[in-house]
């Protein structure tokens, strides 16, 4: 053999070695990657809904805060910082900041995959200034912020789980229901897995418009008024096994297609929320006594009416 024909032997050998590397490498990525979660069980009677999904470990380190950057885009103020312990938030300030708050906490109670936040009474941004509930939303090193999920076209159409946060955002009374554009896809670099989350809820408790008709919809809604959630129901009636949510307001075209069974799904999750833990979901968003007294109150109604509504066997046929 001469050496004309060792050193094409030789490239071929690498060129096989290097695809199979490749290969091997393309392979790995793929079983890291790709599990997609909006939801799955846990034990909701034990979550601490006053420390929410970030729970001890991850609470804002108010010892040194730096501001980083203005965060553009949305009705609300926001912007970057720095905590002590150098984790970045995203601070939000104005009327979303408690709700978004609470409404975190009580889908991540039933399960489903959220942000992580926090609400400080108070927060003091050294040369920016001191801000009243202050809402904070924590950017995991590891979590990377991906494409945004459509409400009409996704993984999870007609699961339990996705008709389940359909019918959450009626049950917080979400008046924002933009196509994809409040959703997020979050990749944990660590695992792989990508959670598709509702990443802006505070457009909740308070009252959605009161028509369905473009543009005009907007009227009559409210944000975190704690009387206009009281006197709003979420279920209109039940029919032919289907459930009827009382949602009026942009694309209310996403809640007509949800069954008695899929409402009976997320009722049984519900009632395993006990009366405590719907209170320090509020207690940890700083509402008044008051507020969370009207507050809790109205999330407990609205348990019960997912709970009749759905427990009817007559309503099933």
């Amino acid at each position: 053999m001469n050496n004309k024909s060792r050193l094409f032997i030789i490239w071929i050998v690498l060129i096989c070695l290097v695809l199979v590397v490749s290969a091997q490498k393309k392979s790995d990525e793929n079983t890291l990657s790709g599990k997609k979660i909006m939801w799955e069980p846990v034990d909701v009677s034990s979550r601490d809904l006053f420390l929410g999904p970030g729970g001890t470990e991850w609470q804002p380190d108010l010892s040194n805060v730096t501001f980083v950057e203005e965060k553009k885009g949305g009705a609300s103020e926001k912007f970057f910082i720095k905590d002590g312990a150098g984790k970045t938030w995203v601070v939000k300030i104005g009327p979303e900041a408690q709700p978004e708050t609470a409404a975190i906490r009580i889908l991540w109670a039933l399960g489903y995959k959220t942000e992580i936040n926090y609400l400080l009474p108070t927060l003091t941004v050294p040369g920016k200034g001191v801000y009243q509930n202050a809402r904070l939303e924590a950017r995991p090193d590891h979590i990377e912020r991906g494409e945004r999920w459509n409400w009409k076209n996704n993984p999870f159409k007609g699961t339990n789980e996705f008709q389940g946060l359909k019918m959450m955002m009626a049950f917080l009374n979400n008046w924002d229901m933009k196509i994809e554009m409040n959703n997020a896809i979050l990749q944990n670099t660590e695992t792989g897995e990508e959670y598709y989350i509702v990443s802006d809820l505070g457009t909740t408790f308070g009252k959605l418009g009161n028509n369905d008709m473009p543009i005009f919809w907007r009227k009559g809604r409210s944000v975190n008024n704690p009387g206009d959630y009281s006197e709003t129901e979420v279920i209109k009636e039940t029919k032919d096994g289907d459930l009827k949510l009382a949602y009026k307001g942009q694309n209310s075209s996403i809640f007509e297609d949800i069954t008695i069974e899929q409402g009976r799904w997320l009722a049984k999750l519900l009632k395993q929320l006990s009366y405590q833990q719907i209170t320090d979901a509020f207690r940890a968003a700083n509402y008044t006594e008051s507020d969370i007294n009207i507050l809790a109150r109205s999330v407990q109604n609205r348990i019960e009416e997912f709970d009749r509504a759905t427990n009817d066997e007559s309503s099933m046929k």
